[in-house]
């Protein structure tokens, strides 16, 4: 059996794409579902002048607003029907995370399985009605009150504007989480992180070509160009060996004899990753210090006291920015990581299977013991997202150059991209393997037919 997993092993790769007929349809279908994300995010809501919008988010663009613009892949820019991105949707999973550990009902919803996990979805897309209802009312406001040297956004203001600015909005973030839930179930990969990737990824040329733009007129030096992507690519190098990393324990499992027969004696190992919490911790981090930053740049022609508070304290590259990315971006990798992984589960399977710790006795020691090694994991992960972050972010703040090549956007990029072309190699390992099956079954019946 080994020899035919190493044979498998060996053997995979994308030439195999063409016989394997349902990975196939599945990435048409990832990518036409992004397709029709990157088309939506240039139908603009109606009622907007374009120019006087324009014009303002080139003053903003290096701001918070272009943090937001990123993740909506381009649509708050232009002020598309997807311009609240799937901002919403990623609030409430963050609101319905920290109930779970509060309330006994959805506590006990999360105990019952995929029933229970359907009635929390269902919470979720509630909640996310609610908040993108309630950012819409906010974007439209902030909207009427912008004004420009091209007049105002808003060509008719009033509350007929509100309101379908409201209900465009509201649409278009629940058609993305439904398009995201779909690729997830029908294409490959996790869908509302594709989807902010993709939004990533389309911005990244006009950001090289205006980053380049900078050096052709001087602002930027050529070294300092040269620097910046010889730092990317670091990065990008730094992140792909952090996210393959893993501490492997060791699991032994006993001989057993039943009958004339032994079984068992066995090792095997139990990994535990580096970064078990992936990106969830930046786009969460990102997502709650977006909040008051949107407000904020909405407000920035008025002359309210807390819009400027908000500005000057909470802008990217502020001490007070920075000091809260960075500890909200280690507070959710130990709280991502201790939901998806429990060390008393873990525990009670090793036991319930026989296996177990060497030097370590079964049952709670080794819950112990694994939630130690897994502690001291999730510290250097957390240490290592918020370095990955933050550190682009030092450099970039005090220049010109765009948002999506900052650490965050690359640690998405990077992390969603293993993960999605790991699942691809799980489809074509599967495929191979159950041809190799048939094959067998196959040549079995000609040699029982031949006998």
């Amino acid at each position: 059996m080994a020899s035919v997993a190493e044979k498998l092993a060996n053997n995979l790769n994308f030439s195999a794409l063409g016989k394997a007929t349902e990975l196939r349809n599945r990435l048409l279908f990832t990518l036409g579902a992004l397709v029709i994300f990157r088309l939506g995010t240039f139908l603009p809501i109606p009622g907007i002048n374009p120019i006087a919008l324009q014009q303002f988010f080139e003053q903003q663009s290096s701001g918070i607003l272009g943090i937001f613009d990123t993740f909506s892949g381009g649509a708050l820019g232009r002020m598309g029907i997807f311009a609240l991105g799937v901002m919403p949707y990623i609030s409430a999973s963050i609101i319905m995370t920290l109930m779970q550990s509060s309330i006994p009902h959805l506590k006990a919803l999360k105990e019952q399985g995929s029933k229970g996990r359907r009635k929390i979805i269902q919470y979720s897309r509630y909640i996310t009605v609610l908040i993108s209802a309630l950012q819409g009312y906010g974007v439209s406001i902030g909207l009427e009150s912008m004004q420009t040297a091209y007049g105002n956004i808003v060509i008719e203001p009033g509350m007929f504007f509100k309101i379908t600015t409201v209900i465009t909005l509201v649409g278009g973030t629940i058609f993305l989480m439904w398009l995201g839930e779909q690729i997830t179930s029908r294409g490959v990969g996790n869908g509302i992180s594709l989807i902010i990737t993709a939004g990533i990824v389309a911005n990244l040329p006009a950001a090289l070509v205006s980053t380049l733009q900078l050096g052709r007129t001087g602002e930027l030096s050529a070294a300092f160009i040269l620097s910046i992507l010889i730092l990317i690519l670091g990065l990008i190098i730094f992140i792909v060996f952090i996210e393959k990393a893993q501490r492997r324990l060791m699991v032994q499992y006993p001989k057993r004899q039943v009958g004339n027969k032994v079984y068992g004696g066995q090792s095997s190992h139990l990994p535990l990753k580096i970064n078990t919490a992936g990106v969830i911790p930046v786009i969460f981090a990102s997502a709650i210090l977006l909040l008051p930053n949107t407000m904020s740049g909405f407000g920035a022609g008025s002359s309210s006291e807390i819009f400027l508070i908000i500005s000057s304290y909470l802008g990217r590259g502020q001490p007070l920015y920075l000091a809260l990315f960075a500890s909200m971006i280690m507070f959710f990798a130990f709280f991502y990581t201790g939901i998806v992984f429990n060390p008393d589960e873990q525990a009670e399977n090793l036991r319930k299977y026989g296996g177990f710790i060497p030097g370590i006795r079964p049952g709670e020691n080794t819950s112990i013991y694994i939630d130690y090694v897994l502690t001291r994991l999730t510290t250097v992960g957390a240490i290592y997202i918020a370095l990955v972050a933050l550190l682009p972010e030092f450099l970039l703040s005090k220049t010109s150059i765009p948002f999506y090549l900052g650490g965050a956007s690359l640690l998405i990029v990077v992390v969603v991209m293993i993960d999605f072309i790991t699942q691809i190699q799980s489809h074509l390992f599967q495929h191979q393997y159950e041809g190799l099956l048939k094959k067998t079954k196959l040549k079995g019946r000609i040699k029982i037919s031949g006998a």
